[in-house]
């Protein structure tokens, strides 16, 4: 196997992709699904409530809100800017704390309270506020509440859904852009010519096929790595990270292969893609219902190959807790290997044939 060669192969791929409308998609999506998943729906799915305040005395209920780990805290300058916040739903409720508010309420005076809440805010959190805020006065005022609150957690606490939708994002960008990315590359080359051309040439079928996978993984590494940046899913522990990133786009360049090999035209390939596609994205939806038996999960390939990244980047687990991961899923890829060979014969058979 040349490696010139093959680096030449992947320098074309590289330069001529930008051409691909699944190559652009390739890239564009993660960024699509960040749009829509976590910015436009942001504020659904919040995972505390959040309260602005307005603070003309430095209160002690301002201090107090600031130490709660419970409570998303925005200190705003003025009641105006509060009350478009929280018509906005920027906020799901807004308290406005006038100059001299603490000494009024322990000298016995009732000054007024002005607790604004957003229209479209979730009922728990309007409760979380307001029972919040009051206990907060009443501590001011130097009175104990009138019920001692115990908080029992049973099981682990549950992740907010905006973390648990970062697996999705995450499989699309591997597996767009690792999978579907050189499979379609490999196909298009068939239907163009240009393989049988190369393949008549000193150009190997290994050479094309190891170019194309590394046109996968790039691509599928670079797509991935974004894809956390951008939700802030970087974890801990970057080295891990980067290992499992690299091993998982590897992966899903291993099945494009077998796709683009397997596939005789673009209709045959997209038929495969539909076919497939229960296999390859099943996973997924175990980390939005984690109530769901997770075994199951791992009768998928392609669970092997996400669940290290979500270790690492979202529970800041290191490699001794992914190792297990990563041996099986490169069982998986090796077992493909002859599954490559058979079918990499079988197309140099047919471009030759015709």
């Amino acid at each position: 196997m040349s490696l010139t060669r093959m680096f030449k192969i992947l320098r074309k791929d590289l330069a001529l992709g930008p051409r691909s409308p699944i190559f652009l998609w390739a890239i564009i999506l993660p960024f699509a699904l960040t749009l829509i998943l976590q910015v436009a729906f942001g504020s659904l799915f919040a995972a505390k409530p959040r309260m602005a305040v307005v603070d003309e005395g430095a209160s002690e209920i301002t201090a107090s809100l600031r130490k709660m780990d419970g409570i998303e805290l925005t200190v705003l300058d003025t009641p105006e800017e509060l009350k478009k916040q929280v018509k906005a739903n920027d906020v799901d409720a807004g308290l406005v704390l006038p100059r001299g508010f603490d000494d009024a309420v322990r000298s016995g005076e009732k000054p007024l309270l002005e607790l604004y809440i957003g229209g479209e805010s979730l009922s728990s959190n309007r409760l979380i506020l307001s029972v919040t805020t009051l206990d907060l006065v009443r501590e001011v005022e130097g009175t104990a509440p009138p019920v001692d609150v115990r908080i029992e957690n049973f099981g682990n606490e549950g992740l907010p859904v905006s973390v648990r939708l970062v697996p999705v994002i995450m499989m699309y960008a591997l597996f767009i852009a690792g999978a579907f990315v050189p499979s379609s590359s490999l196909v298009e080359e068939k239907e163009n010519g240009t393989l049988s051309a190369l393949l008549v040439s000193p150009v190997k079928a290994s050479e094309v096929l190891v170019a194309k996978a590394l046109l996968g993984t790039i691509l599928a590494f670079v797509m991935a790595f974004m894809t956390l940046v951008l939700n802030n899913a970087l974890g801990g522990q970057p080295l891990v990270l980067v290992l499992v990133i690299v091993w998982a786009s590897a992966f899903s360049a291993v099945l494009g292969i077998v796709i683009g090999t397997a596939a005789k035209d673009s209709a045959s390939m997209f038929t495969l893609v539909k076919g497939s596609g229960i296999f390859l994205f099943a996973p997924v939806a175990f980390y939005l219902f984690p109530e769901w038996p997770q075994w199951i999960a791992k009768l998928f390939p392609t669970f092997w190959a996400i669940d290290p990244i979500w270790q690492v980047a979202v529970l800041g687990k290191g490699l001794d807790a992914v190792w297990v991961d990563l041996v099986v899923s490169l069982g998986i890829a090796l077992a493909l290997v002859p599954v490559i060979g058979v079918l990499s014969r079988r197309m140099q058979r047919v471009l030759v044939a015709e």
